[in-house]
């Protein structure tokens, strides 16, 4: 019988891997893997919430949609720009947008104003001081509406109680329409506001004011500055960043607002807001297509101011 001896060409190897072995992961590859599997759920939730919605808007602005037909419409259907003629051609538009800018303007400085004054009056110990700090958070905890159901009640000409004090005790010759004349239903909306969003500026404030260093002003008082000058030149300049970003993000909230103007006078009044006219344009005329020219429109505007007021604010900021 025959044997066949195996090749001499060299040593037979027996420890070669099956396959390629895989360089193992850097700690950095392992941070940023993980991080990236945390992040990914909240992006595809602000994906699906925010930016598709967003999208939409923007595609049925510039198509003819009417409500009863936006079930049968495409993603794509024919492009126009007849419904931004029709926003900007319908009578008030300019009227609307000019009210819109003195609300949000006067109620952000208002809220602020409110909120700064309320953290420096308990930025000092005192009894029950914890029981009124809870308290001024109310307005802001309450829902909008009972507010709007309690200011209604007040300030009603027959049965509030603003009325019935304003005639007895401060002379009032008749009771005054706070919310149906158009002389006073702006400035009763923009107090209203002011009054219930001033506890978001007052947190913000008095935790920036717990932080300023008592030895400033305690220097400060030691040279015999006033406590105006002592508020002047120490505390607010150390207030101001925290003011000025209170100030971009409740113009932005305001801007926007909806709920409070139209609970308290439904937009009559002279108290027609943009957001008021998309939901109009929506509701009354069942026309998508139009309100979402509108919705257009205001967020372009919105975003012009926005970009505005971080470039003043940034040169500002580079110049001191």
């Amino acid at each position: 019988m025959t044997t066949t001896a195996p090749p001499t060409g060299g040593p037979v190897r027996t420890d070669r891997p099956a396959g390629r072995r895989r360089r193992p992961l850097t700690l950095r590859k392992r941070e940023s893997r993980a991080g990236l599997a945390l992040v990914t759920p909240t992006v595809l939730v602000v994906v699906a919430v925010v930016a598709v919605p967003i999208l939409w808007t923007v595609l049925l602005a510039f198509q003819r949609v009417r409500l009863a037909t936006l079930r049968k419409k495409g993603l794509f259907g024919e492009l126009t720009m007849a419904n931004f003629d029709r926003v900007f051609h319908t009578p008030g538009l300019w009227d609307t947008l000019w009210t819109t800018l003195v609300y949000s303007v006067c109620s952000t400085v208002g809220s602020i104003v409110v909120g700064l004054v309320a953290a420096l009056v308990v930025r000092q110990p005192f009894r029950g001081r914890t029981f009124v700090r809870g308290a001024m958070l109310l307005p802001y905890v309450a829902p909008v509406v009972a507010a709007t159901f309690v200011w209604r009640v007040m300030l009603d000409p027959q049965l509030g109680i603003v009325n019935n004090w304003g005639t007895r005790l401060l002379g009032w010759d008749s009771p005054v329409p706070f919310l149906s004349d158009s002389s006073t239903a702006l400035w009763t909306v923009i107090a209203f506001e002011s009054w219930r969003y001033f506890p978001f500026a007052f947190l913000f404030l008095l935790a920036r004011l717990q932080a300023v260093p008592g030895e400033l002003e305690e220097a400060a008082r030691v040279d015999g500055a006033t406590p105006t000058q002592r508020f002047r030149h120490i505390i607010l300049p150390q207030l101001m960043p925290v003011i000025a970003l209170l100030g971009l993000l409740r113009f932005i909230m305001t801007f926007n607002k909806f709920d409070d103007i139209y609970l308290l006078t439904g937009g009559g009044a002279g108290t027609e807001v943009v957001s008021i006219r998309v939901y109009q344009f929506l509701t009354a005329r069942l026309d998508v297509g139009a309100a979402s020219a509108q919705a257009v429109v205001l967020a372009v505007v919105l975003v012009v101011a926005v970009v505005a007021y971080l470039r003043w604010f940034g040169t500002r900021r580079a110049e001191a």
